[in-house]
């Protein structure tokens, strides 16, 4: 049973846009807690993807920097070229230490930084990618009693990332897009 959601992120890497695609779109607004997404993007200059999800969704999309404020009912996108941190007070950090798994924001990074942060007020969810960041992430969230989802790898683009988590961050649940959506939904309290 979940009894109460803070923030929900979200990781992916390659065939993930698609799902954010896919799963944005229909979920109208959220009241009580807010999205941060973490994809591994390829130049520091790239803002396509905050543009893309703003016009897909009608929940309001914040341009995340250094020590905002992290509020309930906003979607807030790492951007390229930074570590996405979370601090105690609901700031969230940016950090140009070195590359994880090849890339930055690393989604592992985010992840254990939110678990930290959030515990069990957290839910993690993993989609498509082609290399294993985001397992050890999971099993962070999971450790500070948060809530983990990963993506259906026979539903994924890229399942590589997916199977790595099933195989070993054991996650809560196993679910499809529209099950993710249903999952999103039902935590809206």
């Amino acid at each position: 049973m979940i009894s109460s959601t803070k923030v929900v992120i979200i990781g992916g890497s390659a065939g993930s846009l698609d799902v954010l695609l896919q799963l944005l779109p229909k979920l109208h607004r959220i009241h009580s807690f807010a999205i941060v997404i973490v994809v591994h993007r390829k130049s520091a200059e790239d803002t396509n993807l905050e543009d893309l999800i703003a016009l897909k969704t009608t929940i309001p999309v914040k341009d995340v920097e250094d020590k905002i404020m992290l509020s309930p009912g906003f979607i807030y996108i790492a951007p390229s070229d930074y570590h996405l941190l979370f601090e105690k007070n609901n700031l969230l950090a940016l950090d140009t230490s070195e590359k994880i798994n090849h890339s930055r924001p690393s989604i592992d990074v985010s992840f254990e930084s939110a678990a930290d942060a959030f515990g069990s007020d957290l839910v993690g969810i993993l989609l498509s990618g082609a290399n294993a960041d985001g397992t050890e992430g999971l099993i962070a969230i999971k450790k500070a009693h948060g809530i983990t989802v990963v993506q259906q790898p026979q539903t994924a683009e890229m399942a590589f990332m997916p199977e790595n988590a099933v195989r070993y961050a054991n996650p809560d649940y196993v679910l499809d897009v529209a099950g993710i959506l249903e999952f999103m939904v039902s935590i809206d309290k």
